[in-house]
C-alpha cells in the first residue's frame, strides 16, 4: 500500500499535476512541429521540383529565342547585302536620278507656270533626236550583239552625241 500512497499522494500534489500537465504539451507541441516540419518539408521539396522545372523551361525558351534572334540577324545581315547588291547592279543610279529629275520636274511646273510648255517643246525635240538617234544599220547591230549595260550606255551616249551634233548644224 506504501506505493499507492506513494503514486496517491505524487498524483494529489498540485507541483507533480502541474509539471505532468506541463510534459503532455509538450510532447503534444512537438508532435504538432515535427508534423508540420514533415509538411514543410514536403512542400520545399514540391516547390524546389517546380522551379526546376520552370528554370528547365525558361532555359528551353531562351535558347529558342537565342537561336531566333541569331537567325533573325542573319537574315538582317543577309537582306542588307542583298539590298546594297541590287543597289550596285547597273541602271538603279539612273532609276533614281530619274526620280530625282521628275520630283524637280514637278516642282517648276508647281513653282514657275511658263517653265511647261517650254519642257514640252524641248522634250519633244529630245525624243525626235534619241528616236532618229535609234533608227539605222549601228543600232540594229548593237541590239543584235549582246553586251553589258555599262557599254549599252557609253554607245547610246555616243549615238546620241552625234545625233545632237548633227541636228545642231542643220539648225
Amino acid at each position: 500500500m506504501e506505493e499507492t500512497s506513494w503514486l496517491m499522494s505524487l498524483i494529489s500534489n498540485p507541483f507533480a499535476k502541474g509539471l505532468a500537465l506541463g510534459i503532455l504539451f509538450t510532447i503534444i507541441i512537438y508532435i504538432r512541429g515535427f508534423i508540420r516540419r514533415q509538411e514543410l518539408s514536403k512542400e520545399v521539396s514540391r516547390l524546389r521540383a517546380h522551379l526546376h522545372t520552370k528554370l528547365e523551361i525558361d532555359s528551353s525558351e531562351n535558347e529558342r529565342r537565342k537561336s531566333e534572334l541569331d537567325r533573325l540577324k542573319q537574315e538582317r545581315d543577309n537582306l542588307r547585302i542583298t539590298v546594297q547588291s541590287l543597289n550596285q547592279k547597273p541602271g538603279r543610279k539612273e532609276i533614281r536620278q530619274y526620280f530625282v529629275y521628275q520630283t524637280a520636274l514637278d516642282i517648276m511646273f508647281e513653282k514657275a507656270p511658263g517653265f511647261a510648255p517650254a519642257w514640252q517643246i524641248t522634250l519633244k525635240e529630245a525624243e525626235s533626236l534619241f528616236e532618229k538617234s535609234e533608227k539605222g544599220v549601228v543600232p540594229l547591230l548593237k541590239r543584235l550583239m549582246p553586251t553589258t549595260p555599262d557599254k549599252q550606255a557609253e554607245e547610246y551616249e555616243k549615238i546620241s552625241r552625234v545625233s545632237i551634233e548633227d541636228s545642231v548644224k542643220n539648225n
